[in-house]
């Protein structure tokens, strides 16, 4: 009845992975006391530094009211604080607080441990192309996106002149 072929797909074979590997990391974090929310909470914050609950929820794929659940127990637990923005008071900034060390080396520990178990029989090299590849698939994806983002901005008569250069170069073609 629904037919596609999966198993030619791509896009299969990198969310399922994606599917399996968050799945594997819950497992790992779960005897730690640490759900999976909050490691991708002070992942994004290891990463990219401090960042508002908006873009923290874009980043986690959730919706802003969900993410406010998980951050009211992450401060309470002194984790995290949430302060406002100086330039924009209705922005509140994530912070990861000192507490946040302990939790974020056990996430560590743990992570280590799946990245072994997912890459094991893999030589360095093979590592490296993946790597790379799913780099490629990113960038290209990440392109279409940011073009999809600049079109309905520009739609939407936002400011296209902020828009990344290639962005506007892409629309201006």
């Amino acid at each position: 009845m629904l037919q596609y072929d999966f198993h030619s797909s791509i896009g299969y074979w990198i969310c399922s992975t994606s599917r399996i590997y968050e799945r594997a990391m819950h497992q790992e974090l779960l005897p730690e006391g640490i759900t999976y929310r909050q490691m991708q909470v002070l992942g994004w914050l290891a990463h990219d530094g401090e960042l508002s609950q908006v873009d923290l929820a874009d980043k986690m794929v959730i919706e802003p009211p969900t993410l406010v659940r998980i951050l009211d127990r992450m401060e309470r637990d002194g984790l995290i604080s949430r302060d406002t923005c100086p330039g924009d008071r209705r922005k509140k900034m994530i912070r990861p607080q000192p507490k946040a060390r302990i939790v974020w080396k056990k996430i560590v520990r743990c992570a280590h441990r799946v990245r072994s178990r997912a890459s094991r029989g893999f030589s360095k090299q093979q590592k490296e192309v993946l790597k790379r590849l799913l780099g490629m698939v990113q960038t290209n994806l990440a392109e279409v996106d940011a073009v999809s983002h600049a079109t309905h901005a520009f739609e939407d008569g936002r400011d296209v002149a902020r828009l990344p250069q290639p962005v506007k170069s892409l629309l201006e073609s």
